[in-house]
């Protein structure tokens, strides 16, 4: 998208200087806004053209029957979609009669920004309609980060150069038709009319819509309010039916005059509230709103968002196209989780409806590591979602024949939502998933309250999971047979090393806290007898490691498989699941993404420098990359075994998987973790931080390109300045109390406000291992 003629390279925006229709969709995702809770895509204010409408609440979803060619015990039965709730965005334009569309008459000039400092969009256009009357349109969106509900459009008419009649029409619009998605799996399934009405309300300048899901049964209400400024004799009236609210402002404008519409959206759900409760609650929040009004939302917004660019902010220095890449994917990373409030963190977050919405292990594993340092109550609150739908994961784990909880592989209301058994039954690497984010933000934070109310029940209910799953032999080690990591062309696998190793991690984690809180493990049924069974088990996992080769293996056995026929296969044969069959895959050396390669980075300890080297060397040819979620942790492990410029060259990749539109499917919504993927490469990668213990380690090495990298991070209650250039470290301790980090293994003792230096050591100049063919990162 950056490379497109329409889009500027700036520090702080998304400008786009021209409409292209060619990545309208695109687009939509690039410009959305959300909060977490509310979503709504970057459509045109006008509602068309569009390429994918979209207005979504964070745990809305319809429940739809998943087929299957043949029955099979375990398998999911009822999968779900998230939905395009009621529109509150659209204000349709009619000049002297004619429809503002932007396919015809003439447009003169169009630009749209997203300001990633007010966290709004703004949109400016001038346009002459067909019977030559020219007009500009200014309008600002926002979702509002403060006021969990709200959505805001403020938007404004001017007559340029002569008498013009304009119409406004604000409207609620429920089951819009969508477009017939093109049969990608990644891909949504569009529902049509999902929404059953229940109250349809106008009054004054308000609008109301009610709707409750067909076959899920929660209930939806929307409603807005306006403020209406314009000349005299400027008229308004409303109607409204089952699935349309509509607000008509109506003046005659001379040139230079203005018609301004200034739109309150309140959102709200619940499966459970009756219809007046719904109604009352969007009209109190949209009451609360208008108290503060346009102003006094777009300042509540901007003083969130330098709170949180304080305690966020990345700079890099030499790229300009990864300074922008990078600010705007924490922005996107927050508005994915900031007011999620119990809910999951979607793969999409809400910019789209690819995936189906569902959220994966790639929230706890990518996303959360950056809130974990930026925003840490986003993630308390995504680790108690895990917590609330621990019922439906320990039914789960009991239809398996499994103790404790089986975490789902994709979901939206807590239980399992894949029709595809070897991921939906066996990528139980979840459950571990789930304790690592838990373990890194209680180090991160010291929130013992939380450890105790939240983290014990996860703990303990992941750990008797993996001590049922998993079996001793006769020698006393411990195995975990027939489960899928995180590489999906390796399947029903025995001893994934990343799955063994995190679940060790998990069970011993486990038990620490069991002993900690003996009491409430007593209310948990966990006792002494159990968390020693747990200890065992982790001291006994089974490492698999081929001592000839010297290198650890991704499972059991890996390494004697067939290797891939890399030189007959095509470029246009990438992805690989979408051109062999899984039965081929399976049975060879060839790897979706990251997945040893990703325990070398979330259990480093595990690992010298010469083996992470070794392992890195021998995966990396095997590797191609048909995830989103691979190139970031490629990147980091590049840069710690010393290949700077492939960890470059990676980075650029996740940074750009969506302004770029790398996958093509962009256009479905964003990737949140690549997005997030963009802060780890740079901060943990180039960075080198680490968490040891309770202690922050830091490693820096910058590529060439880099004259400077500097970050926040916050940290037990301090706030952290890291400033890394090619020759040295500045540690800046901004707030809180005296604090030892380490650079490059020496201890280092921070005091407020005093900046201490240390020299970065020269870079290795390794040469890189090669990638299979047609799937080396572009070179820049």
């Amino acid at each position: 998208m950056i490379t497109h003629g329409a889009y500027a390279v700036e520090p702080w925006t998304v400008r786009e200087t021209e409409l292209s229709l060619d990545v309208l969709a695109q687009s939509e995702s690039v410009f959305a806004l959300s909060n977490g809770h509310v979503g709504w895509r970057g459509n045109l204010d006008e509602g068309e053209p569009h390429g994918l409408p979209g207005s979504y609440l964070n745990g809305v979803y319809e429940a739809h029957p998943l087929p299957y060619a043949e029955a099979g015990y375990g398998y999911p039965e009822s999968g779900q979609t998230v939905i395009n709730i009621t529109n509150g965005k659209i204000l349709r334009l009619l000049v002297d009669d004619e429809p503002f569309d932007l396919r015809y008459g003439r447009l003169v000039s169009h630009e749209r920004v997203l300001d990633l400092r007010r966290g709004v969009m703004e949109r400016t256009c001038e346009w002459c309609s067909p019977a030559g009357t020219r007009i500009r349109v200014r309008s600002t969106r926002m979702i509002s980060l403060t006021q969990r509900s709200l959505g805001a459009v403020s938007y404004e008419v001017e007559a340029v150069d002569c008498h013009t009649r304009v119409v406004i029409q604000s409207e609620l619009v429920a089951n819009e038709q969508l477009p017939q998605t093109k049969g990608d799996p990644r891909a949504a399934m569009a529902l049509q009319a999902p929404l059953e009405p229940e109250e349809h309300f106008t009054s004054g300048h308000r609008l109301r819509l009610v709707h409750r899901t067909r076959t899920s049964g929660l209930r939806v209400a929307v409603a807005a309010d306006h403020v209406v400024s314009g000349p005299e004799r400027t008229t308004t009236s409303c109607e409204s039916r089952p699935d349309l609210a509509r607000l008509t402002v109506a003046a005659v404008l001379e040139p230079g005059q203005k018609l301004r519409v200034d739109k309150l959206v309140a959102h709200g759900w619940s499966g459970t509230r009756s219809l007046p409760a719904m109604s009352d609650q969007v009209d109190a929040a949209l009451a609360a709103a208008a108290h503060d009004g346009w102003d006094g939302l777009a300042a509540e917004q901007r003083a969130y968002l330098d709170d949180f660019w304080a305690c966020a902010d990345v700079e890099v220095e030499g790229d300009e196209e990864i300074q922008q890449a990078v600010r705007f994917g924490l922005f996107h990373v927050l508005q994915a989780g900031a007011r999620a409030e119990e809910r999951a963190i979607p793969a999409k977050g809400l910019t789209g409806s690819g995936y189906d919405g569902h959220a994966f292990w790639d929230t706890e594993m990518f996303v959360l590591p950056v809130l974990t340092y930026t925003a840490p109550g986003a993630v308390a609150e995504a680790l108690r979602w895990r917590q609330n739908t621990l019922p439906a994961a320990r039914e789960r784990a009991a239809q398996l024949g499994l103790r404790g909880a089986a975490f789902p592989w994709r979901t939206i209301g807590g239980e399992e939502g894949s029709a595809y058994w070897p991921a939906g039954t066996a990528a139980f690497h979840v459950n571990a998933d789930i304790a690592h984010a838990l373990v890194r933000y209680v180090s991160a934070t010291g929130d013992e309250d939380f450890e105790r109310d939240t983290g014990m029940e996860l703990l303990v209910e992941t750990a008797r999971l993996w001590r049922s799953l998993g079996h001793h032999d006769h020698r006393g080690t411990f195995h975990i047979d027939g489960v899928t990591g995180p590489d999906e062309y390796s399947a029903i696998a025995d001893d994934n090393l990343y799955t063994n190793l995190m679940a060790r991690a998990n069970l011993l984690a486990a038990a620490d806290v069991v002993e900690r809180y003996p009491k409430e493990a007593e209310r948990l049924g966990a006792d002494d007898e159990e968390s020693a069974s747990w200890r065992d088990a982790a001291e006994s996992m089974n490492i698999p490691y081929n001592a000839e080769l010297r290198v650890h293996e991704q499972h059991a056995g890996f390494t004697r498989l067939q290797r891939w026929d890399f030189e007959g296969t095509r470029a246009d044969q990438y992805p690989l699941m979408l051109h062999f069959p899984y039965f081929d895959i399976y049975r060879k050396q060839v790897i979706k993404q990251a997945d040893l390669v990703l325990a070398l980075y979330t259990c480093g300890t595990e690992f010298d420098e010469e083996h992470v080297a070794r392992n890195f060397a021998y995966y990396e040819p095997l590797t191609v990359r048909d995830s989103s979620l691979s190139a970031c942790i490629q990147a980091v492990i590049a840069a710690q075994a010393g290949y700077l410029r492939l960890a470059y060259d990676y980075t650029v990749e996740a940074a750009l998987m969506d302004l770029e539109d790398l996958e093509h499917n962009t256009r479905d919504g964003l990737h949140i973790a690549s997005l997030a993927g963009t802060w780890l490469a740079l901060v943990t990668g180039f960075g080198g931080a680490r968490r040891a213990g309770e202690t922050l380690e830091f490693s820096p090495r910058l590529p060439e390109k880099f004259g400077r990298l500097a970050f926040v991070m916050l940290y037990r209650g301090r706030r952290l300045r890291l400033e890394f250039t090619q020759e040295t470290a500045t540690y800046t301790l901004l707030s809180g109390p005296a604090l030892t980090v380490r650079h490059h293994g020496e201890a280092l003792r921070l005091q407020p406000d005093t900046p201490a230096s240390r020299p970065v050591p020269p870079p290795k100049h390794l040469p890189s291992p090669e990638q299979p063919p047609h799937r080396r990162p572009n070179v820049r």
